[in-house]
């Protein structure tokens, strides 16, 4: 009999499963702010990605031709398409924003995704989810048979309430849109967390490989990210940094960390050593 404590890390971890599809990789990455179509290309196939999400109003716009193009480009026979609401600020806009997502999707060849990422945000200063509105949407796109997975403020009765709607995943913001300043708001997470029963996924703010390792360590299921590789000197090495983090991250949360003393413990038996 092998002893689980000597299991490789791999063979006791647990599927990523969101709405009964299993995704090969915890990490989730969004395709926006990259400086080309190229390095775009070479940071999502660095950081080993299963789940692309994408603005459904920038792949409408035809200003944001680079988007468009990174769009066509990818193999959607390996990733999985998470089209977003984001630039809705009502119900009403991310309504029909999802059902245009829903046709994307069937574009790409994926006709049984019925994924999305609901974002709704009327705070144009600070960016800041629309709770009475996300719920709203959140109702209505269920009941539609969408597989919705909302963007949230980390408010623990929130995240409940939007669970029991039956919501498939949530995804509190570790700091405000693109600013990098890492998970501010850890304490809600993990209680977010530790009352689930669903996919957490950490979104926004994520700045480098160290603030995904203190996601995953904390039993986030996955992160999400995009200005933390689009906007690093190097954004293909970032986006492999912040893929191991992730890995580093889960492992640590599965084996479980030791327990914080007050004071130092000898590393070695103090038994026989004469004074």
């Amino acid at each position: 009999m092998i002893d689980t404590k000597i299991q490789q890390p791999i063979s006791l971890d647990k599927d990523f499963i969101i709405a009964n599809k299993v995704f090969n990789s915890r990490l989730m990455l969004g395709t926006g702010k990259y400086e080309s179509l190229q390095i775009a290309q070479s940071s999502i196939h660095a950081s080993g990605a299963s789940i692309i999400t994408a603005a459904i109003r920038r792949l409408q716009n035809a200003n944001y031709l680079n988007e468009i193009s990174l769009f066509t480009a990818l193999d959607w026979n390996v990733l999985w398409l998470l089209p977003n609401t984001a630039g809705c600020t009502t119900v009403e806009e991310a309504v029909r924003a999802a059902s245009l997502g829903r046709e994307i999707c069937k574009r790409v060849g994926q006709d049984d995704n019925n994924f999305i990422k609901l974002e709704v945000i009327s705070d144009y200063q600070y960016l800041l989810p629309d709770p009475v509105g996300t719920l709203k949407a959140a109702e209505y796109l269920i009941k539609k048979q969408y597989t919705v997975l909302p963007y949230i403020y980390p408010d623990p009765i929130l995240a409940k309430q939007l669970e029991e709607l039956g919501c498939s995943s949530l995804m509190p913001l570790g700091s405000p849109i693109g600013s990098g300043q890492g998970l501010k708001h850890i304490e809600d997470i993990k209680m977010i967390i530790e009352n689930s029963k669903i996919p957490v996924i950490v979104d926004a703010g994520i700045g480098t490989a160290s603030d995904a390792v203190q996601a995953m360590e904390i039993g986030a299921s996955a992160v999400l990210t995009n200005s933390a590789i689009a906007h690093a000197r190097y954004p293909h090495v970032m986006a492999h940094s912040i893929q191991l983090g992730v890995q580093a991250g889960r492992y640590a949360y599965i084996a479980g960390r030791m327990q914080q003393l007050n004071q130092a413990q000898p590393s070695s038996p103090i038994t026989g050593i004469s004074s």
